[in-house]
């Protein structure tokens, strides 16, 4: 079984980590409060207060934050080590060291490590299920996690076909090349990706408008979000009927469905359990 480590150095999976670290130089209370705001729109709920939320790939961290502030009980972990830390500093300097938020290093496609967590009343993990390099057998392990009456909200990318084939020859170019030539990589692919939305704000008078919009957008960062899905590696995608069918047999209903309009983005899925836990998907 290869490590992180080795997977980054042979050009099989992005430093998302390090990603993450820079996003939170730029962490402030109003991207926080907006990560609240979102995922409390998004699962229908005002507050967590007396809910399990299991934080699947925290990455940043920041929205296993949010639903610590909204009253959960968290459990967050990642496979990336520097996301682990990047969660635990934002535990230690937001959550005081809070005893009912828990930071852990593991792998979603670990079933043991899984099937140890138990059950939660709320499973969430964006954008993250499609980097594990088995997106069907880590969506399996993740809605294993729901308690029955419990939430899974998780966002997939968007299966476009060509361009998505596309998309991973240019992720692959990216790692393949050392870190000062990657802007080789990166910079014409941001030119392909806001070019258009900027002459577009242009032409209406609003420079800048869907940037700002983007910043708004989940407490997110547009920059870093641009990094990622350039660099982001393991990359799979799925369409959202795929997604809706694999869940559904689980014992699921699916309660909201966000897309991103046949874009290069993530579809978001919020699912409420049904059927009777399981420990086999």
């Amino acid at each position: 079984m290869t490590s992180h480590r080795s997977e980054i150095d042979s050009a099989q999976r992005f430093a998302f980590g390090a990603n993450w670290a820079a996003f939170l130089e730029r962490l402030d209370d109003t991207r926080i409060a907006e990560a609240e705001r979102s995922l409390a729109t998004m699962l229908g709920i005002a507050d967590l207060r007396g809910r399990r939320f299991l934080d699947v790939g925290s990455g940043s961290g920041l929205f296993s934050l949010a639903a610590r502030r909204l009253g959960a009980e968290v459990h967050s972990f990642d496979y990336d080590p520097d996301s682990v830390a990047c969660t635990r500093l934002l535990r230690d300097k937001l959550g005081a060291s809070d005893s009912d938020w828990k930071v852990a290093e593991g792998s979603v496609l670990d079933r043991p490590f899984m099937d140890a967590l138990g059950h939660y009343d709320i499973v969430y993990s964006w954008g993250v299920l499609h980097h594990t390099g088995a997106m069907w057998e880590a969506l399996a392990n993740t809605v294993a996690r729901v308690a029955v009456g419990g939430q899974l909200f998780i966002a997939i990318y968007n299966d476009q076909g060509r361009a998505s084939r596309l998309w991973l020859r240019t992720k692959k170019a990216y790692n393949r090349l050392p870190s000062a030539l990657r802007w080789l990589v990166l910079w014409p692919s941001a030119l392909r990706l806001w070019g258009p939305t900027t002459l577009r704000d242009l032409a209406r008078g609003q420079p800048g408008a869907t940037w700002r919009a983007v910043k708004q957008d989940r407490g997110m960062d547009p920059w870093r979000d641009v990094v990622d899905w350039v660099g982001g590696l393991p990359f799979e995608v799925a369409k959202p009927e795929q997604i809706f069918e694999f869940v559904q047999r689980q014992g699921f209903t699916l309660e909201k469905l966000t897309t991103c309009a046949g874009g290069h983005g993530c579809n978001q899925y919020v699912f409420h359990r049904t059927g009777p836990e399981s420990d086999a998907a």
